[in-house]
């Protein structure tokens, strides 16, 4: 064993000793290559991928889409960069105006997958969609004369999606009608609103949902809280910003604004470039100083929502509540690059007025609020479009439906007969369209009767088994009522929205919201104390 040892050890150095040179030339290069200015190593690089190429093109067999493939050269090379850093070619231009203004050329409305077609899934008031009477649970059959059997539903949004004034046509499948639907009409440009939904909840506490930072949306949340506190005389803010993925930094910066003295900072950034070191300061005199501000935040908050809910919470101005945020403190910047394409690409990070940098930490709630939401038969409800479907038959043979109050109520009612019997008809609904149901807990414990079974457990052990499946078992009636209150929210929520849209659907919503329940709690109790 001793001399295979030797003899491996010397083989070694004799190889390394005849390596030696190419090692040192490699190791070399490598220095050379790291010593030269960055736009000397860029002008290599750019050599390199021309000359490929160059090469592709003189000598591949077939011809070639140079624009698909520059598109996924640089694609694949910023993906290794960052995911915020991204190339708009011109022929997007439409996809960098969304992420600027929040607006696009559409029909106003929401889709989705089922089995092989799309379908129609949320209209948005005032829309085209909805102002030409193109309801919830229309099956799309074809737009502009092309069959959309088949097709995805990103395939079928850009078939939707197009410039303003542009002619869109229809075909719809609708349960109840015999035949296809046909529907013409102009898209337009389409602007979410960036206020989802804003209410005087109790005698004293306003309510706002801001869903994204884009152009002049800060003006629009001055308007809506100065409808709660100036006009309804509302005495404590609640501004919810969970799911807001953020957007521009002024639009975060206006906002702050409204809440602290002018002058005070907040927010900076820090970059190597020229320029990418500033600090950001309120411009205006505050129109809210002293108003009670709680601000909801979950997972899904980032960017200027964690500029917005950071700045005010070092600043002692608001009380968080709820999940940690996503953790996005990276400045990007949008440049022209050739041929009308748009390079949006990260210069810099974002550092609160505490000093804290918000990328990849995040912002810890004041108050952090558990889901209280369970698996249970609304999740196989939802997913088999069970509510969706009943609320389409619903708005056939209903003509109206009562509005539902925007007041939220921190006691727990009991069920109402007229409750009572819109479940009772969902039931025979689930009971008509054989649905069938079996919790999540059964289908695992399937699977272990299934091993049981093949690692032959003995008789006894067995019985006790199948004794535990029977118990498991249960029938969507029990469930049903066992969980009425969540099935009637869900039930109630999808029903709303085909009368009164998403302002429908989110006050029904926002009932069962235990985030929201805090928030008033917490808002409540600030307005004792002053």
């Amino acid at each position: 064993m001793k001399s295979i040892r030797t003899i491996s050890i010397a083989a070694l150095v004799a190889y390394m000793a005849v390596s030696a040179p190419a090692y040192a030339k490699t190791n070399k290069q490598q220095q050379l290559t790291e010593a030269m200015p960055a736009t000397v190593r860029v002008d290599k690089n750019i050599s390199i991928y021309n000359d490929v190429m160059r090469q592709l093109d003189i000598n591949y067999t077939d011809t070639l889409n140079y624009d698909k493939l520059t598109e996924t050269a640089i694609n694949e090379m910023l993906r290794q960069v960052d995911p915020y850093t991204i190339y708009v070619p011109e022929s997007k231009d439409e996809e960098l105006k969304r992420m600027t203004t929040g607006k696009y050329g559409g029909i106003g409305s929401t889709i989705m997958q089922r089995e092989d077609y799309v379908y129609i899934s949320d209209p948005y008031e005032g829309l085209p969609a909805q102002k030409n009477d193109v309801r919830a649970g229309d099956k799309i059959l074809s737009v502009d004369g092309v069959n959309c059997k088949g097709k995805t539903t990103q395939e079928v949004s850009n078939m939707l999606r197009g410039k303003a004034n542009t002619l869109v046509k229809l075909e719809l499948e609708r349960p109840g009608e015999k035949k296809p639907i046909k529907r013409e009409f102009m898209r337009q440009e389409i602007k979410f609103p960036t206020i989802d939904y804003a209410a005087k909840l109790t005698d004293n506490v306003g309510y706002v949902s801001f869903t994204e930072f884009t152009e002049n949306s800060s003006r629009e949340l001055r308007m809506a809280i100065q409808q709660l506190v100036d006009e309804q005389g509302c005495k404590s803010l609640i501004l919810d910003l969970r799911g807001n993925g953020g957007g521009l930094i002024n639009e975060a910066l206006n906002i702050v604004s409204m809440f602290v003295e002018k002058s005070t900072e907040v927010v900076s950034t820090k970059g190597k470039t020229e320029g990418s070191d500033r600090v950001y300061k309120t411009t205006t005199e505050p129109i809210y100083l002293n108003l009670p501000l709680t601000i909801l935040v979950d997972r899904n908050s980032a960017s200027a929502s964690e500029i917005t809910c950071g700045a005010l919470q070092d600043l002692s101005r608001a009380t968080l509540i709820g999940e940690k945020t996503f953790g996005k403190g990276l400045v990007q910047s949008i440049r022209p690059i050739v041929y009308n394409g748009h390079l949006k690409v990260t210069t810099a990070r974002y550092y609160l007025p505490s000093g804290r940098c918000i990328q990849g930490t995040g912002i810890e709630p004041d108050i952090k609020v558990e889901d209280s939401t369970k698996v249970n038969i609304c999740y196989e409800l939802y997913q088999k479009h069970m509510f969706f479907d009943y609320a389409t038959e619903y708005r056939l043979t209903h003509a109206d439906y009562p509005r539902p109050s925007q007041r939220i109520s921190l006691d727990k009612p009991e069920l109402t007969a007229e409750e009572k019997a819109l479940l009772e008809d969902f039931e025979a609904f689930l009971e008509k369209k054989q649905f069938t149901y079996e919790t999540e807990t059964s289908k695992y414990f399937a699977d272990v009767l299934r091993f049981a079974e093949k690692e032959d457990l003995d008789s006894a052990m067995m019985a006790d088994l199948q004794a535990m499946k029977t118990r498991l078992a249960t029938t969507y009636h029990d469930a049903l009522w066992k969980h009425a209150e969540e099935v009637l929210s869900f039930l109630q929520s999808e029903i709303a929205s085909r009368y009164y849209f998403q302002q429908g659907r989110t006050c029904i919503g926002l009932r069962r919201d235990t985030y929201l329940m805090e928030a008033i709690r917490i808002a409540e109790s600030k307005l004792l104390v002053h």
